[in-house]
């Protein structure tokens, strides 16, 4: 910058940095404020990494007990996460929830072996769907589906929508390619999974609200 008094004069010992040295850019910073760390420090007798944090964090809001429990407060305002005492809780918390991030992710080795098959004769185009519920299937057209789709799987919902339902709406009046067909599969055995996962943080976040970290308010 210009010096004041003197606009042709550059000083010597100002540099104004627009953005971080080249050299900073692949380095991870936890997003994590000092408060909490040095509290769970505190409490756990050892410091969580970041990574921990954020899948126990995942586990909480995945869990249905939270959910229905602060739906009110979840409406109006950002969610508050309840931090255990239990160390072996948080870790086991933790662990669930980086179960459920490479599922979402579409990551997860369990991928490998879907609950569903696309069968039938015929064209791949996407003209009506159907789902029937006897029988587990959803149909694309009249002779082609996906079979193995469960009741929970299919009404299952995320933001507001009906997943399997709105993936495939979404591509009404296309034809399916290989690709789309394996995609699918696997984001139906995801959520079959993640229902699966649900249950499990369920049977443990009551554990959680008995013995809750107190933070300190600033």
């Amino acid at each position: 910058y210009r010096e004041k008094g003197n606009p042709h004069k550059r000083s010597s010992d100002s540099t104004m940095m627009l953005f971080e040295p080249k050299a900073d850019y692949n380095v991870k910073k936890p997003n994590l404020s000092n408060v909490l760390l040095e509290q769970l420090t505190t409490t756990f007798k050892q410091e969580p990494i970041p990574e921990q944090i954020f899948y126990y964090i995942y586990a909480v809001l995945y869990s249905n007990i939270y959910r229905s429990k602060y739906s009110e407060f979840l409406k109006i305002d950002f969610p508050r996460i309840p931090f255990t005492k239990d160390f072996k809780l948080f870790q086991k918390m933790s662990d669930l929830g980086k179960e459920l991030i490479d599922l979402h992710l579409l990551k997860s080795e369990v991928l490998g072996s879907p609950i569903s098959k696309f069968q039938g004769k015929g064209t791949n185009f996407v003209e009506k769907l159907r789902y029937n519920e006897k029988e587990k299937k959803v149909f694309i057209n009249k002779e082609r589906y996906f079979e193995g789709i469960e009741d929970e799987v299919w009404d299952y919902q995320i933001g507001g929508y009906q997943v399997c339902d709105k993936w495939l709406k979404d591509r009404k009046g296309r034809i399916l390619t290989l690709d789309d067909i394996r995609h699918y599969c696997k984001v139906a055995t995801a959520l079959k999974k993640t229902i699966e996962i649900q249950k499990k943080i369920d049977r443990l976040y009551p554990q959680i609200e008995k013995d809750l970290i107190e933070f300190e308010k600033y």
